[in-house]
């Protein structure tokens, strides 16, 4: 398939990258002119042929705003615009509104994977009328490991799963990070690169995150690299805000947010191992100890 692709950044790049490796047509546009193959998002739309499919792949919050408005005023009935970031739910289902305004399909598609996208697969939810859904499927099985798709219901059913991903997410890296903190505690040294290997072999808490604590433990035994930060992206507290309203109890997924709050207050081990696994699946920023 012909495919826009808007914003060519950690994720975006592996994007395109993975689609092209099979046989899709990617035309993507950034800012920066040296990673963009078009000067414009004007010129991207004339190189696409009709019916065009553009995705976005920019921050959540205005640069999202900005850029669908954008394409809004480039596209023609029939088009679709696909936004993969990390947009808010309700932000999608207006923006899946204005879209049908104008007669054009809209897609939001819950994107997970981070940087390891471009070798494992990434994660897709995709939420939006099951016809444009399946008019992108190839690109979506092409994007995906297997099974590693789905059609979630309608405009902002992905994004919506996807905060709820990540608000899963902050509460498994924080159980992760105060375990890591106990053993690190212990009377005498014990050897968490180790354990965390050894734990991905057969144990109940095995997981991929537990995968890269030991990559993070193999080139800092003690991450004495890091300083304890932790940032929030968004999504975690969302996803506290919905459990508030909705009355659905969330202990863990909230005391998980609240600790990234403490961790800009101090430095503990546990807020350390939260900042190395936040650097190795998603190539997050770090601060230096």
């Amino acid at each position: 398939m012909q495919l826009g692709l808007i914003g060519l950044g950690r994720m975006g790049a592996g994007i395109a990258e993975r689609l092209r490796r099979d046989g899709h047509d990617v035309i993507g546009y950034d800012r920066n002119p040296e990673v963009s193959d078009v000067a414009s998002l004007t010129e991207l739309v004339a190189r696409l042929a009709a019916p065009r499919a553009v995705w976005l792949m920019v921050p959540a919050g205005a640069a999202t705003e900005a850029t669908f408005e954008e394409v809004l005023g480039l596209l023609e009935p029939g088009d679709t615009i696909v936004d993969g970031g990390n947009s808010w739910y309700r932000d999608s289902i207006r923006r899946g509104e204005a879209a049908a305004a104008r007669g054009l399909r809209f897609l939001d598609c819950g994107t997970s994977g981070g940087i390891w996208g471009l070798q494992n697969g990434f994660c897709l939810m995709v939420g939006g009328e099951s016809e444009a859904f399946a008019s992108l499927e190839p690109v979506f099985a092409s994007l995906a490991p297997p099974e590693g798709y789905g059609h979630m219901g309608p405009v902002g059913a992905g994004h919506f799963v996807k905060m709820v991903h990540n608000g899963i997410e902050y509460g498994l890296m924080q159980a992760y990070a105060e375990g890591f903190a106990l053993l690190e505690a212990y009377d005498a040294p014990i050897d968490l690169r180790a354990v965390s290997a050894l734990w991905n072999h057969g144990s109940v808490v095995r997981s991929w995150l537990l995968e890269l604590a030991e990559r993070a433990f193999a080139s800092d035994p003690a991450l004495e690299r890091l300083r304890g930060y932790v940032d929030d992206s968004g999504e975690g507290r969302w996803t506290v805000n919905e459990a508030v309203e909705r009355a659905v109890p969330a202990h863990v997924l909230a005391a998980a947010l609240f600790n990234r709050f403490d961790s800009r207050d101090d430095n503990s081990f546990a807020m350390r191992v939260l900042a190395a696994l936040r650097n190795e699946f998603g190539g997050h920023a770090v601060r230096p100890a």
